[in-house]
């Protein structure tokens, strides 16, 4: 690309704002353009507004750039949102209708019926659903949600086991880091030599979302896949890294018994980005770890430069057919990665650019499709039907 896309940042001085403009530095097709936040950070130059809290440094150019009114009047024509679901619900519906592609990591709209709720790998196809939004009709904006940070690491594991066997139970217990709670986050005195069993909302949304995402896409809106779910989720005293244990019991698309060999072949084979290109996209979306205490958030959080699950400890179960462990980063794979992917791959279905209209029927979709070449064909064969 000759020119990058502008993007703005909603939430920019937030740990998941922050998550975004680390990732976007050097990004090759988007360039940050415009930050946003809160009254009191409004009008001062970034650098003085964030406390900067990740491990690279905040990039100078970022430090200078003047945080703007949390207004569509200016921003640029896609945001990414890093918002509380209760600004986001007032914040998000305001840009889409100015026009903006509007790319959520809040869970605010992730269950409404005409808003998609995505994960590039596992249910691109959803992403039709913007086409059923007034915005998008109205001004060509829309609203795009990813998933809550503990339902992407599950599903990306389940995906490939859902595709070749079937699914009918899943029994899931997180153990889940404090950096999913922002900053500050958990309090010391409360999360140190302790485990909190409850995250307020979190195995709701992580049931739900669940089954959306591995649901089908039928007329306006998508079928939930017919299983069942039951999530416990914790908070642990560990700095990044969901981990999860998981149960299952398997369908019946085989026609037989499903092996341990089965199972890690659906997760070595599954590679449904590889031929699309996209930047933030892991070659191996879903890793296997075969050590016997593996995986771990210290050890095994980056990989796939943090947009990789991990899984490992797969074994029989004694209540259902089998339980393993999963492991992925949550305020990358889970929250700011997870939304530039998503926007990666509108962008390559030509779903960013602001001269284009509206198009239900799929015909300009598949223009842009044959543009990229034979590879991107192959990932939105489903989107055009």
């Amino acid at each position: 690309m000759q020119t990058k896309y502008p993007i703005g940042i909603l939430g920019a001085t937030g740990m998941v704002g922050q998550r975004f403009i680390q990732l976007l530095e050097n990004h090759p097709w988007f360039e940050v353009a415009w930050l946003a936040a809160s009254d009191r950070s409004s009008g001062k130059k970034y650098g003085e507004a964030a406390k900067w809290r990740l491990d690279t440094p905040l990039p100078e150019r970022i430090a200078q750039m003047t945080v703007a009114p949390a207004d569509p009047a200016g921003a640029p024509k896609i945001i990414f949102a890093a918002l509380d679901a209760d600004i986001a619900r007032e914040m998000e519906p305001k840009f889409a209708n100015a026009g903006c592609a509007v790319v959520s990591n809040s869970s605010a709209y992730r269950m409404a019926a005409n808003v998609p709720l995505v994960i590039p790998e596992i249910n691109a196809e959803h992403l039709h659903l913007i086409e059923e939004q007034p915005s998008r009709k109205e001004s060509g904006g829309y609203m795009v949600t990813n998933p809550n940070c503990s339902t992407i690491g599950l599903v990306m594991a389940l995906k490939p086991l859902e595709e070749r066997f079937g699914l009918e139970q899943i029994f899931v217990t997180t153990m889940q880091a404090v950096s999913g709670a922002g900053y500050p986050g958990v309090p010391s005195m409360d999360i140190l030599g302790n485990v909190v069993p409850y995250i307020k909302s979190e195995e709701e949304k992580m049931e739900a979302e669940t089954l959306k995402l591995l649901g089908k896409l039928e007329g306006h809106g998508v079928t939930p896949l017919a299983a069942r779910i039951s999530a416990h989720c914790n908070r642990v005293a560990v700095e990044d890294g969901h981990t999860e244990s998981v149960s299952i019991k398997l369908g019946n698309k085989l026609g037989r018994a499903v092996t341990r060999e089965d199972i890690l072949a659906a997760w070595a084979e599954f590679k449904p980005l590889k031929l699309m290109h996209l930047p933030m996209a892991p070659e191996q979306p879903v890793e296997w770890a075969p050590e016997p205490d593996r995986p771990q958030p210290r050890l095994d959080r980056n990989r796939g430069r943090g947009m990789a699950v991990t899984v490992g400890r797969l074994r029989p179960c004694g209540l259902l057919d089998w339980k393993f462990t999963a492991l992925s980063h949550n305020t990358i794979r889970g929250a700011a990665g997870a939304a530039i992917l998503n926007a990666e791959l509108l962008r390559s279905l030509g779903k960013l650019d602001p001269a284009a209209p509206p198009d239900k029927s799929g015909s300009l979709l598949q223009k842009k499709a044959t543009e990229l070449g034979d590879g991107i064909v192959v990932g939105v064969s489903a989107l055009l039907g």
